[in-house]
């Protein structure tokens, strides 16, 4: 299954905010550790879209990225599309979740 994958706005937007949060609060080191982990986590998603749990917010699967990051994404098969949701703080409140 070739599915595309598809950056939502809120996904780019809040993974930048996770960047700006480690240029702040840490190094370049743990900078360059979040964005390699979460481009592998998204060529895994791309390999197999069903490997991560449905999340319980629609039809949401969650894949963890890091002890405090997950990505919130959907599987459209019939668009053959990956939608990229949102990067998720997992010591955030699930009920502020927008969707």
């Amino acid at each position: 299954m070739a599915l595309r994958v598809r950056w939502s706005k809120e996904a780019e937007e809040t993974f930048d905010a996770v960047i700006e949060y480690l240029e702040n609060k840490w190094s370049e080191k743990e900078i360059r550790n979040f964005v390699r982990t979460s481009h592998k986590v998204i060529e895994q998603i791309e390999k197999n879209p069903f490997q991560f749990k449905a999340s319980g917010f629609h039809s949401f699967r969650k894949a963890f990225v890091s002890k405090h990051n997950s990505l919130l994404y959907g599987v459209n098969e019939e668009d053959e599309v990956i939608e990229l949701y949102t990067f998720w703080d997992n010591r955030q409140n699930p009920d502020k979740l927008q969707y």
